[in-house]
């Protein structure tokens, strides 16, 4: 067996400004780890590295180094690495490619090799998601003017979604407040579920007043109230009147030790996932064991992936069978998103095997968006 490699990187447009507590964005780059066998050229693996500012533990600056590092030494990949099932994958990353400190990276190679263990298609896990089972999503609406999110939850709602997650913390709390008010007048609790997202914006002091006001609105969940490291986590958790989950406060956490130990101390009813933040598709399942082992449940969410990495994504979570709404709503993000059989419909995402994927050659320098 032959291994070959190589990488190339696209630059996507949001199609609008999407906008957060850590700031603004109109334009998303991610990169393309493509991996292949001289004897069978026409099977390409493909997996999405994609880093987020502020948050990935990779530096953007290097990564194109890092993935050249990568595709070359997964051209002196041994021959047995083919058949590698998903479970020895993180074992043999960490000690033969040096990348498990690295979980874009990671994710990038696991998803890669799967593919290409399946055939080169982009099925990732055999389940029944590419069989087209759906998966429950919820409907992201991003911070804007009151007027620009009334409208997105107006269209999520028509749209079939039933639960809708907010972005809070980048406006005043106060018109924030107002807008979760309207919604709740508007669709009482067996209608809507909602979900916020604070990106660890509330500062020490008034996270409690805060949770409380906003559990006037019959709030399923909040995403991490408070910055990463916050002293008052595990009071928080006890005492907040609105579930809460934690996102950022996961990533760097590597060895199943010390996740046990953070779970174990701040105990949150929820934990969200990224494998691209989380330490791949492999250190999200080792989450995921630890999470349920204490009764901490769970869903997954996209790092802003286009429809390559989304889709690895909701494979591997259909694994689990979930049946709380997951993050994985993303794909209508871009103009210029790869082609893709995945559909969202009535507040669901599903693989529809009639449609294409856009086609992504190791022949060409770049591989074409449609």
């Amino acid at each position: 067996m032959s291994w070959q490699a190589d990488f190339f990187s696209r630059t996507f447009d949001f199609r609008f400004e999407a906008r957060t507590s850590r700031g603004r964005m109109t334009q998303k780059k991610s990169w393309f780890l493509r991996l292949w066998d001289d004897r069978e050229p026409e099977r390409v693996g493909v997996g999405e590295c994609s880093l987020l500012s502020g948050l990935s533990p990779e530096n953007p600056e290097n990564i194109e180094s890092q993935l050249a590092a990568l595709a070359n030494a997964l051209r002196a990949m041994p021959a047995e690495a083919a058949l590698f099932p998903f479970g020895e994958l993180r074992n043999f990353a960490e000690k033969r490619l040096a990348i498990g400190n690295s979980p874009a990276l990671l994710f990038a190679f696991e998803t890669a090799l799967l593919d290409w263990q399946l055939g080169g298609k982009r099925h990732i896990f055999p389940n029944a998601f590419v069989q087209g089972e759906a998966i429950p999503i919820n409907g992201l609406i991003w911070m804007g003017g009151l007027d620009a999110m009334l409208q997105q939850i107006e269209i999520k709602i028509r749209d079939g979604f039933t639960t809708i997650k907010m972005k809070v913390g980048g406006l005043d709390f106060e018109k924030e407040c107002d807008i979760l008010q309207y919604v709740r007048r508007k669709y009482f609790r067996d209608q809507i579920t909602l979900r916020l997202d604070a990106n660890g914006a509330f500062k020490k002091g008034d996270a409690r007043y805060k949770l409380n006001q906003l559990a006037r609105f019959e709030i399923h969940s909040i995403e991490q109230p408070v910055p990463v490291g916050s002293p008052e986590w595990k009071d928080l958790c006890r005492q907040s009147p609105i579930p809460i989950a934690l996102d950022e406060e996961l990533i760097g956490v590597a060895d199943r030790h010390h996740k046990e130990e953070l779970l174990d101390r701040i105990q949150p009813q929820y934990i969200i996932l990224k494998p691209s933040l989380h330490g791949g598709l492999s250190g999200c399942a080792e989450w995921i064991d630890v999470a349920k082992a204490r009764g901490i449940d769970f869903w997954m969410t996209s790092a802003l992936e286009s429809n390559i990495g989304l889709n690895a994504i909701a494979q591997f979570t259909a694994g689990y069978a979930p049946t709380l709404p997951q993050g994985l709503g993303t794909g209508g993000l871009y103009h210029n998103n790869w082609e893709s059989p995945l559909v969202v419909d009535a507040g669901q995402i599903r693989y529809d095997a009639t449609l294409p994927w856009s086609p992504i050659a190791h022949t060409e320098s770049d591989a074409p968006l449609e």
